[in-house]
């Protein structure tokens, strides 16, 4: 059996059983039709746009596309390109040190392969910032895999703690100075 990569409540049978790695992501293969369908009716029906133009699902489709993985982190080494992927935590340390009321929230799914439940934690939990920022980052998991809005209940969840995170984010801005956009906020 395969195992989701995306959501490892996920399985489906191995493509080719001796091959060292996935073929395939059953969760993937199982929700990815709902959404081509709703992402092509919504950009036609009611946007009006993409008529006589094919819809790619995944970037990957016709064979030519790399990401582009060079980065260049805050004070490091030009940018080069990196076989293992990109690292963006020394970017989000400076960004908190230089913006210190800067909130940070984590959410994620239990079951996500693709990027660990406890990853995120210990990655967060290790940024070069002083010890008083850490309160500044909010965690929330929920139990789901890698896309956390596939269930209602669970998107109804992840909505509210969105909406709480920004309203005591505009809560703390508006103990420190007004919010002015020259309407009623």
């Amino acid at each position: 059996m395969t195992t989701g990569r995306l959501d490892s409540r996920y399985q489906g049978p191995d493509m080719t059983p001796t091959s060292a790695e996935a073929e395939y992501d059953p969760q993937s293969d199982a929700i990815s039709s709902a959404y081509t369908v709703a992402i092509n009716r919504y950009m036609r029906a009611e946007l009006k746009y993409g008529e006589n133009q094919t819809y790619k699902t995944s970037a990957y489709s016709d064979g030519t596309f790399q990401w582009d993985l060079r980065h260049q982190a805050p004070g490091g080494p030009p940018a080069q390109f990196s076989e293992s992927g990109v690292n963006v935590m020394p970017d989000l340390a400076t960004t908190m040190k230089t913006n210190p009321k800067l909130k940070v929230l984590l959410a994620g799914g239990y079951y996500d392969l693709a990027t660990p439940f406890f990853e995120g934690i210990y990655e967060m939990r290790h940024l070069p910032i002083p010890s008083e920022l850490q309160a500044n980052i909010t965690y929330r998991y929920y139990e789901a895999g890698h896309m956390i809005y596939v269930n209602d209940g669970i998107l109804k969840r992840f909505h509210d703690d969105v909406a709480a995170f920004v309203r005591g984010t505009f809560a703390g801005a508006r103990a420190r100075r007004p919010f002015r956009t020259g309407r009623n906020v």
